[in-house]
């Protein structure tokens, strides 16, 4: 689930961020931040899909990108909610819209990486011995 969760994000960053750069919607916001957001969403993208494709993804990354998202998740609510930027009708949908995603992400990240670390800590267990 870990590496599934992982990939899902990769691929969705990489995506919203090729939208971002290449179509550019009108959302209200300023477009050197649009551009800015938009790049780093396609780095992003590749380097947590990467993440995804390691037999076992290092748990201190993964721990790294759930708080991660749930920052930039919390930011964009309050970025449409606040009025941060003069965003339009389909801005605010679509940073809603992602923020949410990206909430949803870190918590099958957080989920997958305890069931990680619980399927890994039952194969390091001592086993206890017979005295028969």
């Amino acid at each position: 689930m870990l590496k599934f969760a992982l990939k899902l994000d990769g691929v969705a960053s990489f995506a919203l961020g090729l939208l971002t750069v290449l179509i550019r919607p009108e959302v209200g916001m300023p477009t050197g931040w649009q551009l800015g957001l938009g790049l780093f969403c396609v780095v992003y993208g590749v380097g947590v899909f990467t993440l995804g494709t390691r037999a076992t993804p290092d748990r201190r990354i993964v721990l790294l990108v759930v708080i991660g998202n749930l920052v930039w998740g919390l930011d964009s609510i309050l970025t449409a909610e606040l009025g941060w930027f003069p965003l339009t009708d389909a801005g605010v949908a679509m940073v809603l819209a992602q923020g949410l995603a990206v909430i949803g992400f870190a918590v099958l990240q957080f989920i997958g990486l305890k069931r990680a670390g619980s399927v890994s800590d039952r194969g390091t267990q001592p086993r206890s011995r017979s005295l028969a």
